[in-house]
């Protein structure tokens, strides 16, 4: 075989392997989605898998953590601060919350920036997530009734 023909089925054979790799990884990107649930009621946070490890603080009904990891019975989660901290799977709802990071979020009609305002939401405001909308908008709805549109970056918990 001529040195031309070898050399161009190793560049075939490297970008299928680049191709199949990519490919792989496309794949699995849903396995790195990040996972988020809402704490149900009144929770101790704990330093360790354990109901006798060091209890670090008490997490708010309606919170919303992302789950790291889970164990037999434990969780293993993060909070909108960042802290990692263990708690018992009972203490964990599929509710989806988001709480507010920024120091006023504009919730809107509708999701469009120019749409009306229908109410802002304050730092650290736990709000109930309704859906995602499209084009980095989200639906969400206080704990008093009212709901509407906010930017995703104005929450965290998505």
């Amino acid at each position: 075989m001529p040195r031309t023909q070898g050399l161009a089925l190793t560049i075939l054979r490297r970008a299928s392997t680049a191709g199949l790799l990519c490919a792989a990884l496309l794949a699995t990107e849903t396995a790195w989605a990040l996972d988020y649930r809402s704490v149900s009621e009144v929770a101790p946070a704990f330093d360790a898998p354990s109901a006798k490890a060091k209890p670090m603080f008490v997490v708010q009904p309606g919170t919303p953590v992302e789950l790291v990891v889970s164990l037999e019975g434990w969780s293993k989660v993060r909070d909108s601060k960042g802290d990692l901290v263990w708690m018992e799977k009972k203490h964990l709802a599929d509710k989806r919350t988001v709480i507010v990071r920024v120091d006023r979020a504009q919730v809107r009609a509708t999701g469009d920036g120019k749409a009306a305002l229908v109410f802002e939401a304050e730092r650290d405001v736990v709000l109930e997530l309704l859906e995602a909308a499209p084009a980095g908008w989200v639906k969400v709805r206080h704990r008093d009734g009212q709901s509407g549109f906010l930017k995703t970056q104005q929450v965290w918990g998505m």
